[in-house]
C-alpha cells in the first residue's frame, strides 16, 4: 500500500462511476516539483491571470523541508490503480525539461509509489534493489556525469536518446573498489539515504535498504540542512569521480567551473565554491583510505 498523501481527498462520495468510488487517490508528481534527492522541491499553484502557463511551482521553504510530513501539492490526482503495478519500495525518475545553461540540467530524485507526468520519466532498475537505485541515482546527480550531459543536450529536453547515450559505472565496480575497508558501494548508500529520507513517504524505500530498528521498524528521516546536504553530495562526487578515472586535481576544478550559477549562488552563500573545496577534501582523504574523516573547511 503507498503512503496516503495528507491533502487528498482519498475517499470519493457522490455520482461518480462505480470503478473509483471509494478509490485510492495518489499524487501525479511533474518535473518541476523536484530537485536532486528532493521529491519535495515544490508545490503547484495556479495563477488564473497567466493563461498560457498557469501551472509555476512554489518552491518548498526551509520550515516546509524541516517538517517530515510536509508533502507537496500536485495540480493533478491519479487513482492508485492507474500507476506502475509493480511493488517497487520508490521510482527513480530525472527531469525532461532542462538545458545546459541551467544551474544543474540532469536532475534526479525518488519518488514515493505514485502517478509521474510526461515531464518526469522513471528509470527502472533491472534487479528491482532499493541499493542498486540508490547507486544510480547517485551516479545521474553527479557533477562530472552532469558535464558530459551537458554536451549532448539540445534544446530544452534530456530525451531518452540522449540518456541512453551517457556513461554509467557499471554496478560491479561500485563494489569491487574499496577506499580503505569501504566499498564504494557503501560510501554511497549512507550517502544516499541521508539525502532521500527527509520525509516518512520514503520510509518503504529505507526500510529495503536496511535502516531499521530491532523491531524492523524504519528509523525517523533525517532533518533537512542545506550544510549537510552539500557535504554529502561532494561525499558522493569524490568516489564516483574516481570511478570514472577523474582523479587530476586540476580536472576537477575544471569540470566544476562549468557550472557558473553554481559557483555563484555557493559564493555568495559561503565566500567559495563550497561543493568543490569539499569534494577535493573528500578526495584527499579518500586517497588516505580514510572514506568516514571528518571534513571541516
Amino acid at each position: 500500500m503507498p503512503f496516503v498523501h495528507p491533502a487528498a481527498d482519498c475517499r470519493v462520495r457522490g455520482s461518480v462511476q462505480a470503478d473509483v468510488l471509494l478509490s485510492q487517490w495518489v499524487p501525479l508528481y511533474e518535473g518541476k516539483m523536484v530537485q536532486a534527492y528532493d521529491h519535495r522541491a515544490a508545490s503547484i499553484v495556479i495563477n488564473p491571470e497567466n493563461r498560457h502557463r498557469p501551472a509555476q511551482p512554489r518552491p518548498a521553504t526551509l520550515e516546509q523541508h524541516g517538517d517530515l510530513g510536509w508533502l507537496p501539492r500536485p495540480m493533478y490526482w491519479v487513482l492508485e490503480t492507474a500507476t506502475d503495478p509493480r511493488e517497487a519500495s520508490a521510482f527513480l525518475a530525472f527531469r525532461d525539461v532542462t538545458a545546459p545553461t541551467n544551474m544543474r540540467s540532469m536532475i534526479a530524485s525518488l519518488l514515493p509509489h505514485s502517478g509521474v507526468g510526461n515531464t518526469l520519466p522513471i528509470v527502472l532498475v533491472e534487479s528491482d534493489s532499493a541499493g542498486d537505485q540508490a547507486v544510480l541515482l547517485a551516479n545521474f546527480n553527479l557533477i562530472p556525469f552532469d558535464f558530459v550531459a551537458r554536451q549532448k543536450i539540445q534544446g530544452q529536453h534530456l530525451s531518452w536518446f540522449v540518456v541512453e547515450q551517457l556513461p554509467i559505472v557499471p554496478l560491479r565496480r561500485f563494489r569491487a573498489v574499496s577506499f580503505g575497508s569501504t566499498t564504494a558501494e557503501q560510501i554511497v548508500h549512507e550517502a544516499v539515504l541521508e539525502l532521500a529520507y527527509t520525509a516518512h513517504d520514503i520510509a518503504p524505500f529505507v526500510r529495503e535498504m536496511g535502516y531499521a530498528d530491532e523491531s524492523g521498524n524504519e528509523r525517523p528521516p533525517f532533518p533537512w540542512s542545506e550544510d549537510r546536504r552539500i557535504l554529502l553530495r561532494a561525499k558522493l562526487d569524490a568516489p564516483i569521480s574516481h570511478l570514472y578515472g577523474v582523479t587530476d586535481r586540476e580536472d576537477v576544478r575544471f569540470v566544476y567551473s562549468t557550472f557558473p550559477i553554481v559557483e555563484e549562488h555557493e559564493t555568495a552563500a559561503y565566500g567559495t565554491l563550497q561543493s568543490l573545496d569539499l569534494c577535493l577534501a573528500y578526495m584527499n582523504a579518500l586517497s588516505a583510505d580514510d572514506p568516514d574523516a571528518s571534513i571541516r573547511l
